[in-house]
Parts: C-alpha cells; sequence; structure tokens
C-alpha cells in the first residue's frame, strides 16, 4: 500500500504569471473537456485509458504525421506537452464521472417510470468551466536549483518562460517523512498567496502479527474525556491506559459557544463568522492533540491495531448551547477517527471498528448494566464498584474487536461449542472484556493452547 502525504510550501514573492499559469491552464482544461464531449461516442469504446488519452492526443495536437480535428495548438500556443496531458488525462476524468452520474440518473428515471412515479431529481450537467491548478512536472515544468529554490515554467508575455522562485522550507524530519519520495508539486492560489504542492508517497507495509501476538489500542471517544485509550493482549490483559484531556482548551470552546448563543439571542440567526473562526480554531486543536496523543500512544507499545467505534447518528438536543456542543463532539470524533486512520497507515498500524451497542452500558467484569453519575465520568457496577466509565467502555471496545478475529475463521459447529460455554458471544452487543477472558479459556481447556 501506498502512504500519500502532501506539504505546502508558501511561494515568498509572488508574481501576476502566476495568475496568468492558472487561468490559462483552466482555459485549455475546458477546451479539452469540449472536445471529449463532442467525441464521446468514440472515446467511450475504447477499452483502456491509454488508449483514450493517446486518442485525445491525436485530436487536439498536430503532428507531422497527424492533423489535429480541433485548433488546440493555435488556440494555446506553444503550451507544454507535459501540461497538455495532465489536463487531458484530468478532463477525462471530469467527463467520464459526468457520464457515470448520467447512466444512474436515467436508470433511477425508468424505475421511477416504471412504477408510475415522476423523478424530481435533476439531471446532472457537465461542468465544462473549471477552476484547478496545474501540475508542474520535474524536468519539463519544475526544475530546483537550490533547497528552497527551483525555476517553474509559467505563462508571461504571451510566452511560455522559465521563472526563478523562492519558497520557505520545512523539515521533513519532524513529519516523519525522511523516507518518503517527492512527486511532482502542484502550483495553488490560496487566497492572494500562491503555494507550491508537493506530494510525497512510500510504500507501506502493514503488520501480519499473529493474532495471540498482537498488541492492540482501544480508542473511547468519550463525553468528558476527548479519548481514553488501552492497550491490550489477545488474553485481555490490559497492558497500558492513556486519558486524554484538553480542560483549557475545552473551557474556552464552551465560553465562546455560550458567546454565539447571546449573540444569536440578541441579533438573530446571522452569520458570526469571527465567532465560529475562533470556534473552529479551538476545535481544530483539541483534534490534532488528540490524534498526537492517540498515535504516540499506539507507537509506544507497538500496536498492530488502532480501533474505534462506529458512531452513530447525531442526536442533538437542549437549548442552542447544548446542541451546538453535541454537534462539535459529534463532528470531532469524526475528524480524528479519519486522522488517526490517515496516520496510522502511514505507520503500518491498521485501524478497525466494532458495534458499538451498549459498550458503555455493560460493565467489563460481566456484572451487567452501569448507572452514571450526573458528569457521566462515573459509572456503578451492580456489585457496588464505582469505576471510570470511558475506561470501562475502552476495555469492552478491544474485547469485542479479539472476539470477532476470533470468531470469524471458526466453522460453525466450533462456534457454537464454544457458545455453549460462553453464551455471551452469540449477541456482538453485550460481550465485554470478562467474555473475552472466558472465551480464551475455553479455548485453551479445550484444545490445550492458545489459538
Amino acid at each position: 500500500m501506498k502512504c500519500i502525504k502532501t506539504v505546502k510550501f508558501k511561494i515568498k514573492i509572488a508574481d501576476k504569471s502566476f495568475s496568468d499559469t492558472i487561468s490559462i491552464y483552466n482555459k485549455a482544461l475546458s477546451y479539452i473537456i469540449n472536445a471529449i464531449e463532442n467525441e464521446w461516442d468514440i472515446i467511450s469504446t475504447l477499452s483502456t485509458e491509454k488508449e483514450q488519452l493517446n486518442y485525445i492526443e491525436k485530436l487536439i495536437h498536430g503532428t507531422k504525421k497527424n492533423k489535429a480535428k480541433y485548433d488546440f495548438d493555435s488556440r494555446f500556443y506553444k503550451f507544454p506537452s507535459y501540461l497538455r496531458r495532465a489536463a487531458s488525462s484530468e478532463a477525462l476524468g471530469a467527463v467520464k464521472s459526468y457520464h457515470s452520474n448520467l447512466n444512474n440518473y436515467l436508470n433511477k428515471k425508468a424505475q421511477y417510470e416504471a412504477k408510475g412515479k415522476t423523478l424530481r431529481d435533476k439531471p446532472p450537467t457537465l461542468g465544462i468551466i473549471r477552476y484547478s491548478f496545474p501540475v508542474f512536472y520535474k524536468g519539463n515544468m519544475f526544475e530546483r536549483t537550490g533547497n528552497n529554490t527551483a525555476k517553474i515554467k509559467v505563462y508571461k508575455n504571451n510566452d511560455w518562460v522559465w521563472h526563478n522562485i523562492k519558497f520557505k522550507t520545512d523539515n521533513l524530519k519532524n513529519r516523519d517523512m525522511t523516507n518518503f519520495k517527492e512527486m511532482n508539486p502542484s502550483l495553488v492560489k490560496s487566497g492572494k498567496k500562491y503555494y507550491l504542492y508537493f506530494t510525497y508517497e512510500k510504500e507501506i507495509k502493514f503488520k501480519n502479527t499473529p493474532l495471540k501476538d498482537r498488541t492492540i489500542i482501544s480508542v473511547d471517544l468519550g463525553l468528558t474525556n476527548s479519548a481514553v485509550c488501552s492497550a491490550m493482549k489477545y488474553e485481555g490483559t490490559v497492558i497500558g491506559r492513556l486519558f486524554i484531556n484538553q480542560p483549557i482548551e475545552k473551557d474556552r470552546l464552551f465560553h465562546k459557544i455560550n458567546k454565539l448563543a447571546k449573540t444569536q439571542r440578541i441579533s438573530g440567526n446571522g452569520r458570526k463568522p469571527n465567532i465560529w473562526r475562533k470556534i473552529n480554531n479551538i476545535k481544530n486543536q483539541i483534534i490534532n492533540d488528540t490524534v498526537h496523543q492517540i498515535i504516540e500512544f499506539a507507537k509506544s507499545y507497538d500496536a498492530d491495531v488502532i480501533v474505534f467505534e462506529h458512531l452513530g447518528k447525531l442526536q442533538s438536543k437542549g437549548n442552542y448551547a447544548r446542541r451546538t456542543r453535541i454537534k462539535l463532539q459529534f463532528w470531532a470524533k469524526q475528524t480524528i477517527q479519519k486522522k488517526v486512520y490517515d496516520i496510522a497507515h502511514s505507520y503500518g498500524i491498521r485501524v478497525s471498528w466494532i458495534n458499538p451497542k451498549n459498550s458503555s452500558a455493560l460493565a467489563f467484569d460481566g456484572t451487567g448494566k452501569v448507572v452514571r453519575n450526573n458528569k457521566k465520568d462515573i459509572c456503578e457496577f451492580t456489585t457496588g464498584k464505582k469505576y471510570h466509565a470511558d475506561l470501562n467502555a475502552s476495555y469492552n471496545i478491544g474485547a469485542r474487536y479479539f472476539i470477532r478475529e476470533i470468531l470469524n475463521p471458526l466453522a460453525e459447529k466450533k462456534r457454537l461449542q464454544y457458545q455453549a460455554k460462553v453464551p455471551e458471544i452469540a449477541a456482538r452487543s453485550q460481550q465485554t472484556l470478562s467474555t473475552l477472558i472466558s472465551l480464551v479459556k475455553a479455548m485453551q481447556s479445550q484444545c490445550g493452547c492458545v489459538a
């Protein structure tokens, strides 16, 4: 598997030619999209993408042996060949996507008409006018002249010329990207600033540790803590715990949300961009810190898998401030899982999800349902024992992962034999840490060894 990361470097001194280059690239892209759409009946019959791109090249680019059907060369004089091929590839993808969506729409419309109904969805449209950013292929469009200097080919004074640039550099060692291969950059405009977006690739091999030797990190994205992590072994032994929380940032976040609610009451439902900007900045800080700590915890235990709960549907009730807090928390959980997924793969760590039902409601020792206090941070078992609620949930999350991995490859007859000894494995929503421990003991007693 390839791990891909993108790093942006700000160009120190912008030039008007950058804007002209992006503009003419998008005009060329629109022209090629229009040409492909006109010839789609023929292009769509070609079997491979390589054949399609070769046919498009002949349509728009003339040579001694080929007379182009479209006057692309005269309209875009001296347009670089590598940039033309990049535009052709992007244009082909846009037209393919449009026709795929159109076919889905027509099929759906036919199904509705067969039932005597009318489809109210609007048909898809092909966007001819685009706003994309050109890729600068090394050697042809981009050449490094130093660690933070380079020359790029841009459209200037009605010609394509080399232009020297300086850009801010970044220490890739801090991003754990020392063994990554640098790919071709893109010229990107953001606001009034220009950046070089470099893509870095690295071949990643996932760990294939046998199940009995695996170490997992079970993560509960809780209500009171940002996350509670448990490092767990196959037989249910918990070898490490981590509580992640940002009390200062959360206090600031809730203060801003209350301020937003007050402003809404006074001035109505108009946009409050300044307050929302501060809220989003604090939220992003909490997310990034949480993700960083989860990854570092997994690395410290040389974990093979990070396990999350599947996130359910968003349910927000209460006043405006409470609903906003619930929404932000839900969105933050989604982003945390996505970022951990991306970063963990770059270290060869897999990410898995389990059924979340009752993971927090059941005691990890198998004594039944728990009762939470008003702050939701402490739960009380039926035996009177009090325990951290999110830590209890993290135990059950890790146990459900191992139970699933143990049972999935088993034959139905074997599974029923274990189910007779450990009835809780029949329903995933009833599985706890004690279920895993009982299952492992049952397997040891039956075969005399750990599976």
